[in-house]
């Protein structure tokens, strides 16, 4: 039987989790210990887990594993902006896999705003100058966690195709692999500007992909929760029936393309969840209707956050759903939402929570 693995990103290291029924998990490490981890993820093109390692006096760094955590290595040449570009990497915030017919592939977003790639496995890194270049770069600006890319979704079926959402920018599209890049924020709001809906400068929270269909896309913004029917040509706010057009996390289904998980959070001012009450709310339909699910998590005075990359959702079936909270627990679904179990508690604040399986 495969197991179930639960890679958790934490502000001191990396927690991995695996089990065969997803009942009872085994922890292991933790590893990278006292680095900041915003962001880790396994490849299933080549067994390798990588991650961010993020440190306040030493910087920032990729790191990976071949034999889940046994022994690590670090890239020969982590991301880093040319001399003489005025440009300090400040952090690594995320890493996404290439599509499957670019085998060594890999990208990585950081802080300030700019994508890395990779194309011998994470070894070496180079930065995706047309976007960091781009003519819009002297208006951007950033958001209350810095200007940072930290979005990157790949079509599985063209690899020449991606987008990144970058805060508070909006999100970006390329159709040619890298050589172009177009603004794709046509229908969401930027409330906190003068013009609501301008061109750029949106603060996307979170850019997802489904797996099942590529041709749609869905984003938790800063102001409201949005759908794309047309790869990002035009959004349509979905907001409705949520108690709260703010938030970071997103989840999607691995099988069905409409089926989104969000967990709303208070405001800009407040990063709790809204009336003491935590809340993963799902739609079956793309956004058009949202439940609350809450069978098996606290409902009464409840302060708590999850972070941008601090839910995920695994392959199995019925489909799990989990997410990770600022105060270090980790709820965990084995049926697509409908009720929570505590997967584990008292670690360190949550920054991501990825699956695979093994």
């Amino acid at each position: 039987m495969k197991k179930t693995l639960l890679l958790a990103g934490t502000k001191k290291g990396l927690l991995l989790f695996t089990s065969t029924g997803r009942k009872r998990w085994q922890l292991h490490g933790p590893f990278v210990t006292g680095k900041e981890i915003h962001h880790a993820v396994y490849d299933e093109r080549n067994g390798r887990i990588f991650a961010t390692s993020n440190d306040a006096w030493f910087g920032s760094q990729i790191v990976w594993s071949d034999n889940l955590g046994k022994t690590w290595k670090t890239a020969k040449k982590s991301p880093a902006f040319a001399a003489g570009s005025g440009l300090k990497l400040d952090r690594i915030w995320h890493i996404e896999p290439g599509c499957a017919s670019e085998p060594k592939t890999i990208f990585a977003g950081v802080a300030p705003a700019a994508l890395f790639r990779s194309d011998d496995t994470g070894v070496t890194w180079k930065e995706v100058t047309t976007l960091s270049q781009h003519p819009t770069r002297s208006r951007w600006h950033p958001g209350a966690g810095g200007l940072c890319l930290h979005s990157i979704a790949v079509d599985p079926a063209d690899a020449q195709r991606m987008f990144v959402g970058i805060s508070a920018v909006g999100v970006f599209r390329t159709t040619d692999g890298g050589k172009t890049w177009h603004t794709a924020n046509r229908g969401t709001r930027a409330g906190f500007l003068p013009v609501k809906k301008p061109e750029f400068g949106q603060c996307v929270h979170k850019l997802l992909m489904p797996r099942a269909d590529s041709s749609l896309l869905f984003q938790q913004n800063h102001c409201g929760v949005y759908r794309s029917e047309n790869s990002g040509e035009s959004w349509t706010e979905i907001t409705r029936g949520l108690p709260s057009d703010f938030g970071f996390p997103l989840g999607i289904h691995p099988r069905e393309a409409r089926t989104i998980y969000t967990l709303p959070l208070v405001g800009a001012e407040f990063r709790c969840v809204p009336e003491g009450k935590l809340r993963v709310f799902r739609s079956r339909n793309g956004g058009r209707k949202w439940n609350a699910l809450t069978r098996g998590l606290p409902q009464e005075k409840v302060f708590v956050s999850v972070m941008r990359e601090g839910m995920a959702t695994d392959r199995r079936d019925p489909a799990g759903v989990y997410f990770g909270t600022n105060t270090g627990k980790i709820f965990a679904s084995r049926d697509e939402g409908d009720s929570w179990d505590t997967l584990a508690d008292n670690l360190p604040p949550v920054y991501s929570v990825e699956t695979a399986e093994l």
